[in-house]
Parts: structure tokens; C-alpha cells; sequence
């Protein structure tokens, strides 16, 4: 039976990636900050076939710790502090965790695995690596401009995978995965915040939801699919660096109109305020993906478009609150 080892289980691709491979045959340990941590129990009571297991991405010797206890065929290293607005106000916080735990977690995979090395490692980079773009749509060649701490963490993390590939052969992959969402996604995220507000106001909970910039664009994908690209990029023979996304891009007002249509509202000017708080000190316009080489060499494509995805969410949302208030 292959073992894989998740960092960051609590998140929405730690939980989709856990359920795919175990539907794989694979044993499955996650990787967590503390036994008592609430999400541990959450994701514990989803998926039970988890063995959760005590690790800090800012603490070596606990690394080199799991690696030794689980002696993983696979690990994925989704672990970070990915919500881009709380590294511009932590910053060493999050270089500490999404770009030096990333050296830390190849070192002990690098010290653990001794001179055969068998083990793979995917490291979860991510579309914000191209900040200010070079080009349109971005691919694998296209230059990094990261505009924020996190995006500027995930390119350290980014090379430091490359150059554990190259001077110690491991077999390590970078996943440049553009934006991808479901019902899993955190509140934090401004397509689930816009959802939740949604459900809300609809059972009237809520009377408006302020935003930031909603003329930005992104490419949206569905987060079950890209897990799937992952565990892709880990079967192939030769380790690489993928790009993994949709090619279509919806700009944060499009996300409103679908959300708001869903619950059959057309005109949702009333219910939207915008807030100069909610802006980034360095904005993010326009982000779209080229996935051409993983459809190519992985044999991947996204199946469950966007629109799909935002209604399922807002639906979520809606059962949700609806529970939570004690409506019938």
C-alpha cells in the first residue's frame, strides 16, 4: 500500500487530495500544528481513514521526525499561509512558513532519503508567482513579478524545489495552480466570501457584503479537479513543473452576477459596497493560465467548469446558515 504524506490537511485541497488517494489504495497521514487543532477534528470526522500527525513547516527537527515515522512514498506540500491580504500584514510569518518550510520539508526529505532517494515531493506553488504579468496567458516560461509576500514566498519555495531536483535528484514537482475553489473553500477567499454573503442575504441573515477591488479577474477552477493534476505530476517518471488551470478567466463582478442570479437577484448594486481596506497595497489584475503542458505530458484537463462550481457553493452556503439560524 503507498503512503502519502499531506501537509496542510485542514485545507480544502488537503481534504479533496486525502479523499482521491485514498480512493487510490493509498495510506494517508496529514500533517498538522497541534493535536488539538478544531480543523484536525473536522477533517477527522469527514474522512476517518486520515492518520493525522504532529508537524511544523517552521520546525526541522519535527519534519525530519514525520518523514522518519511515515516514511512516505509521496509528499505533498500544500502547507502555507495562502490568504494573500494576511501576508502583507504578517510577512515574516509568511516566509517563514510558505517559503523556508519548503527548504525544510525537502531537507528532511533530502536526510531521511539517503543517497536512493525514492521519495516524490509536490510542492503546491501557485498563479500569484506571476503578480504583474509578462504575458497573456501565463505558462511555465512566462517571468515571475510576485506583488505581495505571499507570491514572493511561493518563488523561493518554487526554486528551492528546482534546486533540490537538480543537485540531489529528488523527484520534486511544482504544481503553478491558478485560483480553484469549492464548498471547502475559506471564508476568507473573496469567491466564498461573496457566496456565503449570497446565502445569507437570501434567508435574510445579512444585508450587504463590502468588497474590494471587483474589477480584478482570475482564473477560477474547481479544486477537485486540481488535486487530481497533483498526484498526476507524482506518477510521471521525470519530475517537472506544471501549470494548472482553466484558461478562462471571471472578473470579481461576473462572480457577483452568477452568485446573486443564483438566488434571483439581477441587480445586485444595493447589496455590494466596496472599501479601499480590502485592497491589496499592490494589486493583482489579470491571471490567466496556460495548461497546455499538463494537458499534453499529464493527460489533464478541468471537468467541472466554474459557474458549476459557484452555484454548488452558494447552495452549500445556503443549507449551511439555514442550519445554523435553526430556519426551517
Amino acid at each position: 500500500m503507498p503512503r502519502a504524506l499531506i501537509t496542510g490537511i485542514t485545507g480544502q485541497d488537503g481534504r479533496y487530495l486525502a479523499e482521491l488517494l485514498i480512493g487510490k489504495g493509498y495510506q494517508v497521514h496529514g500533517m498538522i500544528r497541534g493535536q488539538n487543532n478544531p480543523k484536525a477534528r473536522i477533517v477527522q470526522d469527514e474522512i476517518p481513514e486520515i492518520e493525522l500527525i504532529d508537524g511544523d513547516l517552521t520546525d526541522l527537527s519535527s519534519l525530519i521526525a514525520v518523514v522518519e515515522q511515515v516514511q512516505p512514498d509521496e509528499v505533498y506540500n500544500l502547507g502555507a499561509i495562502s490568504f494573500v491580504k494576511l501576508s502583507f500584514s504578517q510577512p515574516e510569518l509568511t516566509a517563514d512558513v510558505s517559503g523556508s518550510g519548503v527548504l525544510r520539508m525537502l531537507e528532511a526529505i533530502r536526510i531521511v532519503g539517503g543517497t536512493n532517494n525514492r521519495i516524490r515531493f509536490y510542492q503546491a506553488a501557485t498563479s500569484e508567482m506571476f503578480g504583474q504579468v509578462h504575458e497573456v496567458p501565463q505558462r511555465e516560461t512566462t517571468p515571475f513579478h510576485p506583488r505581495s509576500p505571499y507570491g514572493t514566498a511561493k518563488v523561493f519555495g518554487y526554486y528551492t524545489t528546482a534546486n533540490y531536483r537538480e543537485s540531489y535528484g529528488v523527484h520534486a514537482s511544482n504544481g503553478i495552480l491558478f485560483n480553484h475553489t469549492s464548498p471547502r473553500r475559506g471564508l476568507e477567499f473573496v469567491e466564498r466570501k461573496i457566496s456565503n454573503a449570497v446565502a445569507r442575504i437570501s434567508l435574510g441573515l445579512q444585508e450587504t457584503v463590502t468588497l474590494g477591488n471587483i474589477d480584478t479577474a482570475r482564473d477560477f477552477g474547481y479544486a477537485g479537479d486540481y488535486v487530481d493534476a497533483m498526484w498526476r505530476m507524482l506518477q510521471q517518471d521525470d519530475p517537472d513543473d506544471y501549470v494548472v488551470a482553466t484558461g478562462k478567466t471571471w472578473s470579481i463582478r461576473q462572480v457577483l452576477d452568477m452568485a446573486f442570479k443564483s438566488i434571483g437577484i439581477e441587480d445586485w448594486s444595493s447589496y455590494v459596497a466596496t472599501d479601499e481596506r480590502f485592497r491589496r497595497p499592490a494589486e493583482v489584475d489579470h491571471l490567466v493560465g496556460d495548461a497546455s503542458k499538463a494537458k499534453d505530458i499529464l493527460g489533464w484537463e478541468p471537468k467541472v467548469d466554474f459557474p458549476q462550481v459557484l452555484e454548488e457553493m452558494v447552495r452549500s452556503d445556503v443549507e449551511s446558515e439555514r442550519a445554523k439560524a435553526g430556519l426551517a
